[in-house]
């Protein structure tokens, strides 16, 4: 039995379509941060916490319609669509088949049957039907939430989608009752109320993981307070960095990553139930009164425009590839670092793979994966904006197809920050290399240069007297600090003893004062900034 994934993706259906689908227990219930350390300091004080998700789907290779056998040589007949009255004949097995959803949208149960508790307590309440009905239909939704909690609940095909599945399952259970929950309902404003409720739910999963990967950074930061690191621009050296300022600029990118998201769920988080088809209803319901079950802002104002767009998972999805590429850039700075042509990073056992020919090779592969990844999340969301492009008004089948894109895309966020925390937690900095590197590139240059400055010569002008003192550094072979104030002097009167309290990259750190740069006393501001924001 294959396992789900942390938001209860189930991988491996079946791709051959049978008659129905049964959802079967796994082997073990999911740890909420499976892979996660458990013995992890950070794991104990920032612990990820995610939902119980539904048992694995699997199609189920029969031809049963609830459960039983069919006898050899005898076809069952095929059962009557809930919205089948005006129908003479049923559609075929392909296009049955092709349809279908319930294959991946069953994820939505458990927020489809809290709408439908919120619809149904409404309906009661606005006297559309009796306390009586609705304590019967409250009843079977529990025990229909049951029966898909313990694996025992038969999701068939044949019944198109989650939706359907439930309400006949309902019908199955209480009879007549069950037939007037769906009074001033449709599945157009049924299924994105339950889409919303999944994304508002999922947005705080990715948070969590949003929060424990800047943990992660900042505690790696505690660990290498001091380390000076070549900096890069172009990916030729350029000024030296506080390690631990680089490694904050990662937290500052996913602290947007977070803003982002909460920006998108406020957004998302209004009611579309009760818009029905597209037109609203004549019956006299309470969209204000399901909204507020629901912990929703509000109704939608538009009937129309609620069941026809989808421009929150556009930009959920926007907002997962901007943290796809955040962390492929992360991925790709450590993969560079990791090599022996940098030599500054080395992953631990636990974080590595080997080569299946070449025995030596020790290969940060979590991180190469993650830089992939982002591939797969800006696919996805390239697959929503093109299947929302040019169709017209309100409700289209097409929509049907929002669902494995915003699924995995969300699963796989979610998956690549775990990792990138947990890669984080598993490296060291190679201190010795680090240090024989930073000679090369003469990095305190611009340092230089602001020396010059305090001696009252333009910017410009010192530019061009410390490219020469470079350039004479270079023919001999030499470091900045190494040229005697002699030679200093030839390119321009104005250098005196003091300049040497300007030049090596130590110096040259320690003349970074302003606000947010990468001076031992900026930087400490930083770290105490985001340790008391983190709680750490």
């Amino acid at each position: 039995m294959q396992q789900l994934s942390l938001l209860g993706s189930a991988h491996g259906v079946l791709s051959e379509m049978e008659s129905h689908l049964v959802c079967t227990k796994p082997s073990r219930r999911l740890s909420s941060v499976s892979s996660l350390s458990s013995a992890s300091p950070l794991l104990k004080k920032h612990s990820v916490v995610v939902k119980a998700v539904p048992r694995v789907c699997r199609m189920q290779a029969t031809n049963t319609a609830v459960e039983g056998t069919q006898a050899e040589g005898m076809e069952k007949p095929k059962e009557t669509k809930l919205w089948g009255g005006r129908f003479e004949k049923g559609v075929t097995p392909a296009v049955e088949k092709f349809g279908q959803s319930v294959s991946y949208d069953w994820k939505l149960y458990k927020h489809d049957l809290m709408g439908s508790r919120a619809h149904a307590s409404m309906l009661a309440k606005q006297g559309i039907m009796t306390d009586e009905d609705r304590d019967a239909i409250l009843k079977g939704i529990d025990e229909i939430e049951k029966r898909i909690d313990d694996g025992k609940f038969n999701w068939r095909a044949d019944r198109e989608d989650v939706h359907m599945n439930v309400e006949a399952a309902l019908i199955e259970l209480v009879g007549e009752p069950a037939k007037k929950l769906h009074t001033a309902r449709s599945r157009n404003d049924q299924v994105v109320t339950d889409v919303r409720l999944w994304c508002r739910d999922a947005i705080n999963n990715i948070l969590r993981r949003i929060k424990y990967l800047q943990v992660a950074l900042v505690q790696l930061a505690i660990e290498n307070e001091g380390l000076v690191v070549p900096g890069y621009t172009h990916l030729q050296r350029a000024q030296p960095l506080l390690l631990q300022h680089l490694l904050l600029a990662f937290v500052e990118m996913l602290e947007r990553d977070a803003s982002r998201l909460s920006d998108c769920q406020a957004r998302l988080n209004f009611s579309p139930l009760g818009a029905c088809a597209l037109a609203g209803t004549g019956l006299p319901i309470d969209r204000h009164n399901t909204a507020q079950a629901l912990g929703f802002t509000a109704p939608l104002r538009n009937s129309v425009d609620a069941v026809a767009d989808r421009d929150f998972l556009i930009e959920l999805l926007s907002a997962n590839s901007i943290i796809a590429i955040h962390l492929s850039r992360l991925a790709e700075e450590w993969v560079l670092w990791a090599s022996e042509e940098f030599g500054f990073l080395t992953p631990s056992d636990a974080v590595s793979t080997g080569s299946s020919i070449m025995p030596q090779k020790k290969n940060p592969d979590p991180m190469e994966l993650v830089r992939g990844k982002s591939a797969r999340v800006i696919g996805d969301l390239t697959t929503l904006l093109v299947l929302c492009k040019g169709l017209p008004m309100a409700y289209n089948r097409d929509l049907q197809e929002d669902k494995e894109p915003l699924f995995d895309s969300v699963e796989t966020i979610n998956t690549v920050l775990e990792v990138t925390a947990e890669f984080a937690q598993n490296v060291t900095f190679n201190k010795e290399r680090i240090a024989k590197s930073l000679p090369a590139g003469h990095l305190d240059a611009t340092t230089l240069a602001d020396y010059l400055v305090y001696k009252g010569i333009p910017f410009r002008t010192s530019h061009d007297i410390v490219g020469k003192a470079v350039a004479i550094a270079v023919g001999k072979r030499v470091e900045l600090q190494d040229l005697s104030l002699e030679e200093l002097r030839k390119i321009n009167p104005v250098f005196e003893e003091d300049v040497y309290t300007f030049l090596g990259v130590e110096n040259s750190i320690a003349k970074f004062r302003s606000y947010g740069s990468t001076g031992a006393e900026p930087v400490a501001e930083q770290m105490k900034y985001w340790m008391d924001k983190l709680a750490m």
